[in-house]
């Protein structure tokens, strides 16, 4: 693990806030289960406390540990083709093992499980999903590149990772909590429906 992922790794662990990059563009996070650390996150993107934000996973078996069912045909024709990749899944979730500001008051979660090696390093050493929102002021323009990163949220979180997105495009979001399964964000992966 290079020194860069350790100290992401350290910080999140001690419910810091980390910029880093991600297959998509470069995300804000911390974990998923520190309340304090979650409001920060809210505070400093100034994101509106009603909007759900989406939650980068490193596996299908973290995933099964906050969503309530991931069914078959979630897993035959969404994750087992784009995952890992820029494919945001929204499921009803275990609304006790979520905090409400990252459901946005709902009872559903958006995952994902990004495509980018460095990105899954830090998940899998945090050891719990972290919140996934791109690294910027809500409403402003979403960085694809390190020099994209806004100076003024820099100052704002514990650590920055240096590095680079692959896609540099933002997720598709598909909704499977309701029947049809409905497209809410159109992105980078192209789906059929």
């Amino acid at each position: 693990m290079n020194k860069d992922i350790k100290k992401a790794v350290e910080v999140l662990r001690n419910g810091g806030i980390v910029i880093h990059p991600t297959d998509t563009a470069f995300g804000i996070g911390c974990r998923i289960d520190d309340e304090k650390a979650i409001r920060r996150l809210f505070d400093i993107r100034k994101r509106p406390k009603s909007q759900a934000t989406p939650v980068l996973l490193d596996s299908l078996e973290m995933a099964r540990g906050y969503v309530e069912t991931i069914p078959q045909e979630v897993i035959g024709k969404l994750t087992k083709p784009y995952w890992p990749g820029a494919l945001t899944i929204v499921l009803p979730c275990e609304i006790d093992k979520i905090p409400e500001l990252v459901r946005g008051g709902g009872n559903t979660i958006g995952v994902r499980i990004p495509n980018h090696a460095l990105a899954l390093e830090i998940i899998r050493g945090v050891g719990v999903p972290i919140l996934g929102p791109s690294a910027n002021f809500h409403g402003e323009k979403t960085p694809y590149r390190f020099g994209d990163l806004d100076k003024e949220l820099v100052k704002l979180v514990d650590y920055v990772v240096w590095g680079s997105c692959t896609l540099k495009q933002q997720s598709t979001v598909i909704d499977c909590s309701k029947r049809p399964w409905q497209i809410t964000r159109k992105g980078a992966v192209e789906l059929k429906l």
